[in-house]
């Protein structure tokens, strides 16, 4: 069944103007006291001047606010996948996080070769689509999906994944965002109708995308929120059109966004490339209703 109480976003705020670089991380929105504290990227590999910016404005949030995990929602490396793009594209621009023992977890987009799931700092150990956890009060379990190749096996998976997990939080990430108001891309309707179901039926909290460059938040879709995280070294200027599903979107520079996990609550901070503020706020875990059994119907949309 659906969970009857919506989880939803308290507060946010809203920049739309680009401002020149910083050489200090500005104002951090988050409560720094969780026990989880990860970074999210995405469509970021493409060893620009762009990129190497973000990258290091992660490195001045990091030093204020200690995360130690980041996820990628695809397009990791852009363009050609030899030893040396790999150094260009991801190694060299995250070096300082990399040698403070940050650990990445990816997933793979459309311009992702899959041969990146046996490429070891992207923590994904030979697999398309993954799941993990962390040490968190109720659980946190993270599901990794290959939104390029959503084929049978990998929806049985996911269903006996979701199914068994205990977790209080539950959070996805993958390329193809299921709702975006990119003019580009946008929403992808098949997977919606896909994959929606199964999130709604297993509790699945906070879903986080990529592919359109820009950044984005929804309102709550099923008691679900979803973002859209695809501008850490690519950007699309002036290709977000408000829809009405859309709550916060950011088009007029690179942005990454940071999260923490404190108890029943989420917070999350977008930050632009300059390290300012573009949205921020808090995501309520509603109380979890009982759930159907693997293998029933599909919950019907609506």
């Amino acid at each position: 069944m659906e969970r009857l109480a919506s989880r939803f976003a308290l507060s946010a705020s809203f920049a739309l103007a680009a401002l020149p670089l910083c050489g200090a991380a500005q104002e951090l929105t988050l409560p720094n006291r969780g026990q989880v504290r990860f970074a999210v990227i995405g469509d970021m590999g493409t060893a620009s001047r762009a990129q190497r910016e973000v990258a290091q404005q992660m490195v001045r949030f990091h030093a204020k606010f200690p995360f130690t995990f980041v996820i990628t929602v695809g397009d990791n490396i852009l363009g050609p996948e030899t030893a040396r793009d790999f150094k260009a594209k991801f190694e060299a621009p995250y070096a300082d996080l990399l040698a403070a023992g940050i650990k990445f977890y990816a997933s793979l987009g459309n311009h992702d070769n899959p041969e990146q799931r046996n490429y070891g700092p992207f923590s994904m150990d030979g697999q398309r689509y993954y799941t993990f956890s962390m040490e968190a009060p109720g659980g946190l379990r993270f599901f990794a999906l290959d939104s390029n190749y959503m084929d049978a096996p990998q929806l049985a998976w996911l269903e006996k994944e979701l199914s068994a997990s205990g977790s209080e939080w539950k959070l996805a990430f993958f390329h193809h965002p299921l709702y975006s108001s990119g003019k580009t891309h946008g929403s992808s309707l098949d997977l919606r109708k896909t994959l929606e179901p199964l999130f709604t039926r297993y509790g699945v909290d906070v879903v986080f995308t990529g592919h359109d460059h820009f950044y984005e938040r929804v309102k709550p879709q099923h008691a679900i929120t979803y973002f859209v995280a695809g501008s850490a070294g690519s950007l699309r200027k002036g290709d977000y059109r408000k829809q009405p599903f859309s709550a916060v979107g950011f088009d007029r520079d690179y942005a990454f966004l940071l999260v923490e996990i404190d108890g029943a609550k989420l917070h999350f901070q977008a930050i632009s490339r300059t390290g300012q503020t573009v949205d921020s706020g808090v995501i309520a875990l509603a109380p979890a209703q009982p759930t159907a059994t693997p293998g029933g119907s599909p919950l019907p949309l609506r």
